[in-house]
């Protein structure tokens, strides 16, 4: 029998032991979950809260009961947004790849940090060993480099398509030829995923998966961060029919007048500031009248159908965090990795062409694409407002005030440090022995919160020859198209509509320098014309 002296110690350890518990159970539950959804080539203006004809119900209350920024920016293309909103860095375009060991994922970063981790959707960052283009479902998981596959850059649990798009209905039917792509892999965890069943939607199966995380993480004392990457509504344009149906005719009226329409609500909800205006036409658009209507109709209404499913696959994920009791303590994001799309893989001959079923494969084009991100120029791959900016919904109750609308510049970089932030950790300087490249990005947890805050002194892009530096007010781009430095005031001139390269030489000539400063930091070797 322990004496009186050994059994008070017995009770003091015991309490000591239950107050550490305690607090370190309180600690894990006011760390915030985190979902991150992210879509795939949808235009600023597709939604219903920023001005679309999509019937997006979910979207619209997250915006209402949350926060819309104007000024948020992506990387302009599928591969370098979700290297940069992965590692909180600016993609690396040298030897390497855009994933590489000195730096840091969020899935790796939010573990340390204590979180429950999850990857459902597009990954699209992967690099093999002999890659080839497979003729057979799963035909190179094998030859993975692991130090590129999400499951063995911390997320716990992933499921999805690794490298780009693919068919939504069957992802074992091949690209066709001239996307050179062959089958485009799937995995589950670590294992190839090579069989769907009937019904399958990629959509639908993204979201489940994503559910099943939440339902799993959610009886676990530590929070979760879950980033949702759709496909949708990236071409192979496919939907199912009953939501094809409900836009079929809304889209007679044509890209410019949808564009103008556009713009007429955004300045009616407040989105577009005073120093906001339509852009004019784009170099790479059709004309409506020579257009075969009922074709081009039917590719927007099967886009429109893709973003209304997401939508309704929204609606499961906020149903589902009632039910869990998950609802007021997550903050939900939502935004897409680049505008409207322009590309046209295998051309727009309405005779051969049938958008929405699974037997072909078709994309809405560079005039819709364009119209997409109304009001702004240009669309995916290029760098002026309409390849860069994307709608961005904030909804976090009780921390993001409701209803509002942030016109604070803001990036992808940005949102590593902020979940970190929220998470009470500091970015690792090293990770597995290796050197971590410093983070990029700055908080924008102030802005989160409805403070007013300056991020950057200075942003940076370029993709495929086009690129743009943004210092203050001041924007600098060159279009491969336009071959010549175009400098435009953002601060009263949003849509680039005034090219002020002319008046301002000096600036152009120093913000030219600093823009190749930039590129050499990121590895650009490239040889371009216009380096002064």
């Amino acid at each position: 029998m322990p004496n009186s002296r050994s059994r008070r110690l017995i009770v003091l350890f015991s309490t000591l032991c239950i107050l550490f518990l305690s607090v370190s159970f309180l600690q894990a539950a006011d760390k915030p979950n985190i979902i991150l959804i992210m879509c795939d080539d949808m235009g600023f203006s597709d939604i219903g809260c920023y001005g679309g004809e999509v019937e997006t119900p979910n979207l619209n209350r997250l915006a209402r009961e949350g926060m819309r920024f104007t000024q948020f920016y992506n990387n302009a293309k599928c591969t370098t947004t979700r290297a940069s909103i992965l590692t909180g860095l600016y993609p690396r375009f040298g030897k390497g790849g855009h994933l590489r060991q000195n730096m840091v994922t969020l899935g790796e970063a939010m573990k340390v940090a204590g979180y429950q981790t999850g990857l459902s959707g597009k990954w699209h960052l992967m690099r093999t060993k002999g890659y080839a283009k497979s003729k057979t479902p799963g035909g190179w998981i094998d030859r993975y480099d692991k130090t590129t596959h999400p499951f063995f850059r911390g997320f716990d649990s992933y499921y999805g398509v690794l490298d780009g798009c693919c068919n939504f209905f069957d992802p074992t039917i091949s690209d066709p030829p001239y996307k050179k792509a062959g089958i485009r892999s799937f995995g589950h965890d670590d294992k190839a995923v090579t069989e769907f069943k009937d019904g399958y939607y990629t959509t639908d199966a993204f979201t489940d998966h994503t559910l099943g995380m939440i339902q799993r993480s959610s009886k676990a004392e530590k929070p979760f961060f879950i980033h949702l990457c759709y496909t949708a509504p990236h071409y192979p344009l496919h939907a199912k029919p009953e939501d094809i149906a409900k836009y079929v005719g809304k889209f007679k009226m044509g890209w410019d007048q949808m564009r103008k329409d556009r713009w007429k609500r955004l300045q009616e909800m407040g989105l577009a500031g005073k120093n906001w205006s339509l852009s004019e036409g784009d170099s790479r658009t059709y004309d409506w009248e020579t257009a075969i209507h009922e074709f081009e109709d039917l590719r927007m209404a099967v886009y429109a159908a893709m973003i209304d499913s997401m939508d309704q696959n929204i609606g499961r994920i906020m149903t589902t965090l009632k039910e869990t009791g998950q609802l007021d303590n997550t903050l939900v994001l939502f935004l897409s990795d680049n505008g409207g799309c322009s590309e046209e893989p295998g051309g727009r001959d309405a005779n051969v062409r049938k958008p929405g079923p699974k037997d072909d494969y078709v994309a809405v084009g560079p005039s819709w694409g364009w119209a997409q991100n109304s009001p702004f120029r240009r669309y995916k791959s290029w760098v002026h407002e309409g390849g860069i900016s994307t709608p961005c919904i904030a909804w976090w109750p009780g921390h993001v005030p409701a209803d509002t609308i942030n016109r604070n510049p803001a990036h992808i970089i940005d949102l590593m440090p902020t979940f970190l932030e929220m998470a009470g950790t500091d970015y690792p300087k090293t990770y597995q022995g290796h050197e971590i490249l410093p983070v990029e990005g700055t908080s924008m947890l102030a802005l989160l919160k409805g403070e007013e805050k300056t991020l950057h002194d200075s942003l940076a892009w370029f993709w495929s020859g086009n690129r743009a530096l943004r210092q203050g007010p001041w924007k600098l781009v060159w279009d491969t198209q336009v071959k010549e430095w175009e400098l435009y005031d953002i601060s009263a001139d949003r849509c680039e509509t005034n090219n002020l390269a002319a008046q301002h030489p000096d600036r152009v000539k120093l913000m030219a320098q600093d823009w190749f400063v930039w590129a050499d930091k990121v590895e650009l070797k490239t040889k371009m014309k216009g380096k002064k």
